[in-house]
């Protein structure tokens, strides 16, 4: 499926065929009626609520490659917080 085309399902502007409900199914190796019932699909999923070993258990679900994307953001918000500090440090000093 064209990745424009999913973005556009994803933000509600379009509602998705049959045929594409059943290729998201497929690769979600899940069944169609699994996407009508998505309280229990998500339930127990918000992990804003959750403690720090919560929010692990969860991240040990994913698969590597979705570890690794997690990760990077991760790395970058810390490189981001850590420049900031130091800039703020810097300023601090200067004046």
């Amino acid at each position: 499926m064209d990745q424009s085309q999913y973005s556009k399902i994803e933000k509600g502007k379009t509602d998705p065929t049959t045929a594409t409900l059943e290729k998201i199914c497929k690769a979600l190796n899940i069944e169609v009626a699994e996407l009508f019932v998505s309280d229990q699909l998500f339930k127990n999923v918000d992990s804003l609520d959750k403690s720090l070993v919560e929010k692990v258990h969860l991240l040990e679900q994913l698969d590597e490659s979705e570890k690794q994307s997690i990760f990077q953001i991760i790395d970058s918000l810390i490189i981001k917080k850590r420049l900031k500090d130091t800039l703020n440090d810097a300023i601090n000093l200067a004046s």
